[in-house]
């Protein structure tokens, strides 16, 4: 259980998602500093009404294949994930229904539901039972766009679960590198995980995970979570 609540809140920011502006490009020198990230990373504080905007070719249903590359012979993680448009026409991944698609993945009838806070479009709980909630809430965002067929984003988040006894806060900062391959799409992503604030006096990641996934486009009649 303690190990599928970690891969759960790795994969709550998977496909969730002011400060100093960073040169063009600055999200491949992220990358290219892979595996020594520390904090603060430049990532601007999103508004409550900002979310992470996908381009176009994200648009509708679809499969989704999660390899660890870390530990690759263990299964793929397999779910669903759906973008749409929001009220102002971007596109923007459908947080609830991607984060229920992933945790069913992971936990099963384990997790009860996930809730969006209606005030930001960077916070969402997620319910488990043995009355378990898990908050996690975007505090830092970029993205980029390299080309019309790739398009990178960053994103960094505090999740902290409550449980009987103090909660437990940690910030994890997921880099994903999407690519068109044909009608799929091909993804890297790299993750770093952070001790909560102020525990240590270096901002360095204390775990490293690195993962493959592909996006398979499913009719949007197909069967749901």
């Amino acid at each position: 259980m303690e190990r599928r609540l970690w891969m759960l809140l790795i994969g709550l920011t998977i496909l969730l998602s002011g400060g100093p502006a960073w040169a063009q490009g600055s999200l491949e020198q992220r990358l290219n500093s892979w595996p020594d990230w520390s904090l603060p990373a430049p990532l601007p504080r999103p508004s409550n009404r900002d979310d992470l905007i996908y381009p176009d070719w994200f648009t509708g249903l679809w499969q989704v294949e999660s390899v660890d590359l870390d530990a690759p012979d263990d299964p793929p993680l397999l779910h669903q994930a759906r973008f749409q448009a929001d009220r102002r026409g971007r596109l923007i991944g459908d947080r609830s229904f991607n984060a229920m698609a992933i945790g069913r993945a992971l936990l099963g009838e384990q997790l009860l539901g996930v809730e969006e806070d209606p005030d930001s479009a960077n916070r969402q709980v997620a319910r488990l039972k043995g009355d378990l909630y898990l908050e996690t809430t975007v505090t830092g965002r970029r993205q980029e766009s390299t080309s019309a067929n790739t398009f990178l984003a960053d994103e960094l988040v505090l999740q902290i679960l409550h449980a009987p006894g103090p909660p437990r806060l940690s910030r994890i900062e997921t880099l994903s590198r999407y690519k068109r391959c044909g009608e799929d799409i091909c993804a890297e992503q790299w993750q770093g995980r952070y001790a909560s604030p102020g525990e240590s006096l270096r901002d360095q990641a204390i775990a490293q995970h690195h993962y493959q996934l592909r996006f398979t486009p499913l009719p949007e009649s197909a069967p749901s979570i």
